[in-house]
């Protein structure tokens, strides 16, 4: 019988932290989905001089701009802006087609647009269900200089 109580208590044992669940239980959100810009931090480090940053807020119209990351690794970004001086119409002033690369694990977007050459390179701050902080690095013409622009999105519903 003491025989029989040790094995019902071992498997008991046994069961009990045989589902324990050691993975991370961090939800993951997608990059696909369509995304609002709300304002950008521009970042400019010299070698050997503190870093300077600038805050650039979009106007109403500014925010009507889209990125758009497909499921098929491929996107768009629409930027609207303000044309004319006496009374500004808000209108498309780009519309720019890309493919992306995006690895998840380290964070890292690669975005080719169409037509330019060189990807944008960019690390992915932050990423939840209504949040994007986007930065990407700039090529400058000076190797001493490096430039990054940060922008920060809000999800916008489908």
């Amino acid at each position: 019988m003491k025989k029989l109580a040790l094995l019902f208590a071992g498997l008991s044992l046994f069961v009990a932290t045989g589902c324990n669940d050691d993975g991370d239980n961090t939800m993951e959100y997608p990059l696909v989905g369509v995304w609002q810009p709300l304002k950008e931090v521009v970042t400019t480090v010299e070698v050997g001089e503190e870093p300077v940053s600038d805050l650039i807020t979009y106007t109403d119209c500014e925010k009507e701009s889209r990125w758009r990351f497909n499921t098929e690794a491929s996107g768009k970004r629409t930027r609207n802006g303000d044309i004319g001086t006496t009374t500004p119409q808000c209108t498309i002033i780009s519309d720019q087609n890309f493919t992306y690369t995006y690895d998840r694990s380290a964070k890292t977007v690669v975005i080719k647009y169409q037509g330019i050459v060189e990807p944008s390179n960019g690390k992915i701050i932050t990423l939840n269900d209504t949040t994007l902080n986007l930065s990407v690095r700039e090529e400058t013409q000076d190797p001493t200089v490096y430039k990054t622009r940060t922008y920060t999105m809000r999800r916008i519903p489908q």
